[in-house]
């Protein structure tokens, strides 16, 4: 019987660059954490609030990560203040319907508080 998946699909052979559903994949790797897996629009959303060019490689250098993490806090202080205006004024939230901001940038600010601890940086694309 032939094998039933197509030959990228055996261990070790997997394609590059990652992608899922025609869309690239941010596959976010340290030596001090797992692999962390986002798609392109959150990954890249991720890179443009700490002050990165989204790319399909690159590099956080352990020393921009506390100027990277305090972005990512303000970014989510803002989006969840204009979530609580738009409360007060009984308009509907969308946003607060899906995954917050919050919610997707928290395993990210992990991965980055680990990478200081372990004096290690955080590379994707490579």
């Amino acid at each position: 019987m032939p094998w039933p998946w197509p030959a990228w699909a055996r261990v070790g052979d997997a394609p590059r660059p990652l992608a899922h559903n025609g869309r690239m994949l941010y596959k976010f790797k340290s030596k001090a954490t797992g692999d962390l897996i986002m798609l392109e629009p959150h990954g890249s959303q991720l890179l443009r609030i700490i002050g990165k060019e989204p790319a399909s490689k690159g590099i956080v250098l352990c020393a921009d990560m506390p100027q990277a993490l305090r972005d990512l806090q303000e970014a989510i202080d803002e989006q969840q203040a204009l979530a609580q205006e738009r409360a007060d004024a009984g308009e509907s939230d969308e946003a607060a319907e899906g995954v917050s901001l919050r919610q997707r940038a928290l395993p990210f600010m992990d991965m980055l508080r680990r990478c200081i601890a372990n004096d290690c940086d955080v590379v994707w694309g490579v």
